[in-house]
């Protein structure tokens, strides 16, 4: 049976290889910085293992983080500059190849959709091939691995070491950026752990008018927009508002329609995602891709779009959900 565990372990000594290289890259003059940032990262990946299984204590992960947020903040990180291909072989590569780039990465859905449906059905002496549970996470990284080596055949690249140089190239130029979303999905756990949801509905039950449901549907739905703004992810903003204000004030006592309320509610958490650097894969991320003169246009760009489409969900919630 193959273990979730073998691929995080997979995904951890990819970090340690790269942190290696990062350490012996003298064109970056915080390479022993970087190198600690991101091998710590893949150490953590291993060692979480024993933490799991309870047959190593906790604690060096939290010191790990701590270390890896010292790094981060007091500008420890930096950028080398990998053996990889030039701008202009990458633009030939793509005039050869065509639309057919685009191979590799859908082959990494295709596979993790057939592994989360039809692999689970496959067992072998009675054990499952793929461990129970975790049979899509097990395809992305087998989706990913087939996706490799679909590249280097197409490319025509023999060297193991190209895809590291490459995605060693890709870690740098996101930095610690790449890690906020993992982040910030804790931070949603905790805040609904914590009961923030109820004391926030405490609040604004007390401050509400009981006869206006417009009202509660702007404080739901900015409230939902702004909270995503904070936590950078609507989902984490989801539980939070419609604790305090969607789910008692909206749908119990005002009776409105609760898949309407609930599924305006999330559109208006997205247009707070389309302007806040918290989330970094939407508005951060590319922008370091594409190298952007500005890290905040993407977010200046979307931020009158993201205002109407709060307007525009404000008013369908108020005409159509109760």
């Amino acid at each position: 049976m193959i273990k979730a565990e073998w691929f995080y372990w997979l995904v951890g000594a990819l970090f340690l290889v790269m942190a290696a290289q990062m350490a012996a890259d003298r064109t970056n003059p915080k390479r022993f910085g970087t190198a600690a940032f991101w091998g710590l990262l893949g150490a953590g990946f291993v060692y979480s293992s024993w933490v799991v299984d309870k047959s190593a204590p906790a604690e060096p992960l939290g010191a790990a983080v701590l270390v890896m947020i010292c790094l981060a903040a007091f500008g420890f990180t930096g950028r080398g500059k990998p053996r990889t291909t030039t701008t202009e072989e990458r633009r030939a590569s793509a005039r050869k190849h065509g639309s057919k780039l685009f191979i590799p990465a859908l082959t990494i859905p295709a596979v993790a959709l057939v592994c989360a449906v039809l692999v689970p059905k496959l067992s072998f002496g009675g054990t499952p091939l793929l461990q129970k549970g975790s049979e899509t996470i097990l395809g992305l990284g087998v989706g990913a691995i087939v996706a490799l080596v679909l590249a280097m055949v197409m490319l025509r690249d023999k060297k193991v070491a190209a895809p590291l140089h490459a995605g060693r190239s890709m870690l740098e130029s996101m930095g610690w950026a790449m890690l906020l979303p993992q982040l910030l999905a804790t931070l949603g756990t905790i805040f609904a752990v914590s009961g923030v949801g109820k004391q926030v509905g405490i609040i604004t039950e007390a401050v509400l008018p009981h006869d206006s449901v417009l009202i509660a549907v702007v404080v739901y739905c900015v409230g939902m927009f702004l909270f995503t703004v904070i936590m950078g992810n609507g989902f984490a903003a989801f539980p939070v508002m419609t604790a305090a204000v969607g789910w008692p004030v909206l749908i119990e006592q005002a009776n409105g329609n609760a898949p309407a309320i609930l599924a305006i509610g999330m559109l208006c958490g997205f247009c707070g995602t389309l302007v806040t650097p918290m989330a970094a894969n939407f508005n951060v991320v590319p922008a370091a891709l594409l190298e952007l003169k500005d890290q905040y246009g993407p977010i200046k760009a979307q931020l009158p779009t993201a205002v109407a489409l709060l307007g525009c969900n404000i008013v369908i919630m108020a005409a159509f959900a109760f």
